[in-house]
């Protein structure tokens, strides 16, 4: 059973979560197999002190890549679940607390 400290594990910086961030109050986090929307929401308010509107949640396939030195040996990323956690308008998340 997942506990609400184990629901969030890593927030998901791109070009895509930055624009999502600035312009339409969005943040992307990747979050645990078993983790159910409403699990989410409680975890974001609880961390980061904010009123979540709305989380959309999506599984991420798992991708078959190659080595950079022999490009015939594959692996396989693991696929992981990720959340689009919409918040009120006016608020925000600083990921990246205590970085100059």
């Amino acid at each position: 059973m997942t506990t609400i400290y184990d629901v969030l594990r890593r927030p998901i910086i791109t070009e895509k979560s930055n624009y999502q961030q600035k312009a339409l109050g969005q943040y992307v986090f990747e979050v645990a197999e078993d983790a159910t929307k409403p699990m989410i929401k409680a975890a974001v308010e609880t961390f980061f002190d904010v009123t979540v509107e709305k989380v959309r949640v999506m599984n991420m396939p798992a991708k078959r890549t190659r080595r950079w030195r022999n490009r015939r040996l594959g692996i396989r990323r693991r696929g992981y679940k990720k959340a689009i956690v919409t918040l009120a308008p006016g608020e925000t998340i600083d990921i990246f607390e205590g970085v100059k």
